[in-house]
This record gives structure tokens, C-alpha cells and sequence, in this order.
């Protein structure tokens, strides 16, 4: 069976654009049933002009949002490992060809040093990246990271973004303690994918079956993701929801994660402008859709956007955010960072990040209880379809956020904080309230990694 099925793409992109928007309605309550939609009914959304539309659109995007995960937003951060790569994708600061920055991998004291760095600003869980290259990031230096990481730090939980691999290799990975396994496509558009990459990378099919691979090899956590601006973002949106289909279909699971990245500039690549530029407007409509098609999955947004735009995605469905992010190797506690794989757009620190969040009512949490209770794949979106899952996320998103008030805040956040805490635990059942006050208790006196 075929992933990507072009024709399909085409014929449901020349429809005409219907004027019946009763049709509208009927997609928006299919939607709210948290039912998905099909390709077709996605683009007769991504061909809606009208802004009054598009507002009933991004309304039911924010009451799907709220049905499934609640308010909670998880928060991570990435950690480089290396920028060596023998890929030349031309929009990338790590690409072979570019001469402008320097390389460098991390050593065993120096991937433990940057992952306290991490820990020291209150993350719980991170995201490895590493360029692709035999000789400097094979899997067996990565597996060691994961183990000098979870061995010698409290970082609780490591998802991983690198090439494509083979079963063998991802079984090595599942064995490190990987939770999330997250690749993106970065266009699903055969030509344009070919003419902007070269090395091993230029193997489209190599790269859209790496989830199989995962799959085949016990890694039922995925995380897929297009980079918007590379080519027309309807062709890629129905792409990547067919994409989802396919992984439903053949292993009864989708991507527990999607992210929303749009290309931004890299010192050195050889294209700093986007080739089929992406506004914020439509950027919007990119995540409402997403929000509305794929409702159980969770939408991760980076430190690529702008902070008021960033604040303003988690109302239309995004549910993960990176924060106080860096994007090259050993760039944490530097003065600045150098030799990045891309500019970033918010700078702003973990504690500034989480303030904002709950100045907008939202719960930041940094749980990792689903990887270590075995609520993965089909366990978890089995509670995530019916919006059973915000059971366990509120809950624990309330214990984590208690100890990072506790161990991390600032004392206006930590201020904030508090009050937040106390109003959701207003709205708990009596007998639940009394579990999680009982808990935060012992959190107050020295408890940690408590979690429902």
C-alpha cells in the first residue's frame, strides 16, 4: 500500500469551491464529535475565504483542544548532540556544504553537562538531535547519551529526533528508554524533496518508512511533522493527514505527535528564504485544521515563532511547546549560540515561557507518567479519542507543575503559580482533590516524581 497517494492530493485540491457552507457546519460537528476528518473534508476547509468561517473553524479548534487535553501545555526542550552531517538540504545550517559554522560533537561529560543545564532551568523531559553522520552519531553514541542522561540527571523522559534507521537500530534505541520517536518528511512533494536534498537524505522512500521501522521494532510513540514554507502547505497538509491514515490503518496507531515547524533562516545554507512562504494568517488555519483532523494527536510548536504568536497557537490546538531552547551543540550556558541549525524567534526563558502560560489560564506541565505506566500507543490513544487522557494529564500536570514552582520558579511565577494550582483544584472531584492535595503536601515537604 502506497503512503502518499498523489492523485488523490490532486483531485481533492481542484475541487470547486463550494458555496453551500452548511456543508461547513456539518464538518465542524463531526469534528466536535472528536471523530477526525477525511482528506476531502480537509481541503473544503483549506479552501474557505471567508473570515467569519474561519472563525466558527478556529472556535470548534479551541473546544476540541479543551475536550481531549484540558489546559495543560507540555513543555520540553532539545538538546544537540552533534552538528556533523553528511546531508547537503539546502535550508539547513547543518548541511555539509556550509562553511560558516563550526563543528562540533559532544562528549560524555559535556552531554551530561548540557542536559543539567536543562534540568537546572526546571525541564523534566528532552528532545536529542543530531545530525546525520556514520562516524561521529551512529546509534550506539546515542543510546550511550540516553543512558549517561537518565543515569546521571533528573531528566525523566528522552524523545529523539534522527535519521531514519533500520529495525535493528531502532530496536536499540527502544532499549536505551526512548519515549517519542520524531522524523519529519519536511515536504511530502517527491520533486521538491529530491531537488532540496542530497546524501542518504535525498531517499525519500527510506525516510517516509522510518515509522514502520519504528513500529516493526516496538517504538509505538511517533512523531511526524512537515517543514511549512518548502512547498505549497495544502498539498502538504493532506499529505501528511494521509500519511497519519496509513499508520492507523496498518499498525491501529497515529502520530502521538505532529509539529508545526516553519523554515526559518540558517547562517550558511545555501536558502535562507522560504520558496513557498507561509504567513501567520494561514498559519493559524494550519493548526486549527490540524486540530480538528487529527484530534487526539499532540501539536508541538518550537521556539521558530514569535513569542505572541507562540501564545496565541495554544488556544487553536497546540499542546506541546519548547522553552528556553537552544539549537546548537553545547550552545546551552553560553553567551550566545553559535553554529545553530536555525534562527529562533523566541528567546525567552523556561520561567518566562511559563509565566506567560499561566497568565492565559493555561496549566504548564512537565509529566512523563503515560512512558513509564505503559500508556503508549494504542494504550494511550485509545484515552486520548475519547478525551479520557486529560483524567491523567491535569492531574499530573498539577504535580509536576508544584515541584518546578517549588525547585525552579521565580518568585512572581512561582506566585502565579500557586493561585493557578489552587483554582484547578477547585474544579476536582472531592475524593480526587484529596489525593492530589495529599500528594502536593508531600511535594511541599521534599517528595519527588509523585504522579497519578
Amino acid at each position: 500500500m502506497a503512503i502518499i497517494n498523489l492523485q488523490q492530493i490532486e483531485n481533492n485540491l481542484a475541487q470547486v469551491h463550494l458555496k453551500d457552507y452548511g456543508q461547513l457546519r456539518e464538518i465542524l460537528d463531526k469534528a466536535l464529535e472528536l471523530k477526525g476528518l477525511s482528506i476531502s473534508e480537509v481541503a473544503f476547509l483549506l479552501q474557505l475565504d471567508d473570515e467569519e468561517l474561519w472563525a466558527q473553524t478556529y472556535e470548534a479548534a479551541r473546544q476540541i483542544k479543551h475536550k481531549i487535553y484540558g489546559p495543560r501545555i507540555v513543555i520540553f526542550a532539545p538538546l544537540y548532540l552533534s552538528n556533523y552531517c553528511t546531508n547537503n538540504c539546502r535550508y539547513c545550517g547543518f548541511s555539509i556544504e556550509n562553511r560558516e559554522i563550526t563543528r562540533k560533537v559532544l562528549f560524555d561529560q559535556e552531554i551530561v553537562d548540557q542536559a543539567k543545564l536543562l534540568e537546572d532551568q526546571g525541564h523534566k523531559r528532552i528532545l536529542l538531535v543530531s545530525g546525520e553522520h556514520p562516524n561521529f552519531s551512529p546509534i550506539e553514541y546515542v543510546s550511550r547519551a540516553m543512558d549517561l542522561i537518565y543515569k546521571n540527571t533528573g531528566i525523566r523522559r528522552i524523545n529523539v529526533n534522527i535519521a531514519p534507521l533500520s529495525v535493528e537500530d531502532f530496536q536499540v534505541l527502544k532499549a536505551a528508554g526512548i519515549g517519542t520517536y520524531q522524523l519529519f518528511q519536511e515536504t511530502y512533494h517527491p520533486a521538491t524533496y529530491r531537488y532540496l536534498h542530497s546524501g542518504r537524505k535525498q531517499d525519500y522512500e527510506w525516510r517516509i518508512t522510518a515509522f514502520d521501522r519504528a513500529m516493526a521494532a516496538g517504538i509505538d510513540d511517533v512523531g511526524m511533522g512537515i517543514l511549512f514554507g518548502l512547498y505549497d502547505y495544502k498539498f502538504e497538509l493532506l499529505a501528511l493527514l494521509q500519511h497519519a491514515a496509513y499508520l492507523e490503518d496498518n499498525f491501529g496507531v497515529g502520530p502521538h505527535t505532529i509539529s508545526v515547524p516553519r523554515m526559518k533562516k540558517a547562517q550558511g545554507a545555501a536558502i535562507q528564504l522560504p520558496p513557498v512562504p507561509v504567513d501567520d494568517t494561514t498559519f493559524r488555519k494550519i493548526v486549527a485544521v490540524l486540530r480538528l483532523a487529527v484530534p487526539y494527536t499532540g501539536l508541538i510548536l518550537s521556539t521558530r515563532e514569535a513569542p505572541q504568536l507562540r501564545d496565541e497557537l495554544l488556544s487553536l490546538g497546540v499542546s506541546q511547546i519548547s522553552a528556553g531552547s537552544c539549537t546548537s551543540p553545547g550552545g546551552y550556558g553560553q553567551e550566545r549560540e553559535d553554529n545553530s541549525q536555525f534562527s529562533l524567534e523566541d528567546t525567552r526563558s523556561l520561567d518566562e515561557v511559563i509565566h506567560s502560560i499561566c497568565q492565559k489560564g493555561y496549566l504548564p506541565s512537565f509529566c512523563t507518567a503515560c512512558y513509564r505506566n505503559s500508556r503508549t500507543g494504542k494504550d494511550f490513544m485509545d484515552l486520548a479519542k475519547t478525551g479520557e487522557i486529560k483524567n491523567f494529564c491535569n492531574l499530573n500536570a498539577i504535580l509536576t507543575f508544584k515541584e518546578n514552582l517549588l525547585d525552579y520558579a521565580s518568585p512572581e511565577t512561582r506566585r502565579l503559580g500557586e493561585v493557578l494550582i489552587a483554582s484547578w483544584l477547585e474544579n476536582l472531584q472531592p475524593g480526587v482533590k484529596d489525593t492530589i492535595r495529599h500528594k502536593l503536601n508531600l511535594i511541599e515537604h521534599g517528595s519527588r516524581d509523585l504522579y497519578y
